[in-house]
């Protein structure tokens, strides 16, 4: 009974994750391409506004864990994370390039359209199984290789040019867009393939729990993040401050790009 219960949870849980990261795309999309008065929100103060929420909403489940006591909580939390200094800087190398990658995919989808993306990125399958088989010595039997195969040439497909009646409109402008979208997101593969796999191997390596664990991953990504938004749009935080362009919409990107993330390690 329990083994059908825990089986149930996981198509439950796979349908959620399914459902919540197309809901995360299509909203992405929309909120990077609507048009409104004012100054569009910066994708960099969104990426740490997501790792902000992430490391509260890991700390909560940290504190559902311990029984809902604030002392057994900030005894765990200093134990693993400040009393473990080396183990905690080992989560900064996947914290930089799930920085670097959330950057990336808020450019693919500034610059491509919703399906192109979802397609596009799907690659990340690929780059996960080739560093498993590298840094994990996992195996892929000949379904699995084929599989992948198979994933390669619809990626190819979806990027073979189209003729269409207002071909010769498009403008070579219009095609760098696309070819930036387009590396952003081969980029975004790359790196969530080998931080998805390195962050497995660590995981694997300790007991800790993977909630305190994603706190640590989410301290360097508010480091990294917040870094990375002072470089490359201090001057516009400075004259109009970290949450300009925020609406509704924003807000729903944010809430759904933390729920992926924890839906992810459930």
């Amino acid at each position: 009974m329990s083994s059908s219960l825990s089986t149930r949870l996981k198509y439950v849980s796979l349908g959620v994750l399914v459902v919540q990261t197309t809901s995360l795309v299509l909203t992405m999309r929309y909120s990077r391409t609507l048009k409104e008065d004012g100054p569009r929100y910066l994708a960099s103060s969104a990426v740490v506004s997501a790792e902000l929420l992430k490391i509260l909403a890991c700390t909560l489940l940290v504190f559902r864990e311990h029984s809902k006591y604030v002392r057994a909580l900030n005894q765990v939390l200093k134990e693993e994370i400040v009393n473990k200094p080396m183990e905690t800087m080992k989560l900064a190398v996947p914290a930089g390039i799930y920085t670097l990658q959330n950057n990336l995919l808020y450019v693919a989808l500034s610059n491509l359209d919703a399906a192109t993306y979802q397609v596009t990125y799907q690659l990340k399958i690929l780059t996960t199984a080739l560093f498993s088989v590298t840094m994990l010595g996992k195996r892929l039997g000949c379904n699995q290789w084929l599989s992948l195969l198979i994933l390669m040439a619809g990626v190819a497909l979806v990027q073979w040019p189209a003729e269409s009646a207002d071909a010769s409109q498009q403008t070579s402008l219009s095609a760098g867009f696309q070819f930036v979208g387009l590396m952003a997101v081969l980029t975004a593969c790359f790196s969530s393939g080998f931080a998805g796999v390195y962050f497995e191997k660590i995981l694997k390596e300790t007991k800790q729990s993977v909630w305190v664990r994603n706190i640590q991953l989410g301290l360097f990504g508010f480091v990294f993040g917040l870094i990375g938004m002072l470089m490359y749009d201090g001057q516009r935080v400075r004259e109009s401050g970290m949450f300009q362009g925020y609406n509704k919409i924003t807000f729903t990107v944010v809430v759904l790009q933390v729920r992926v993330g924890v839906v992810c390690f459930c």
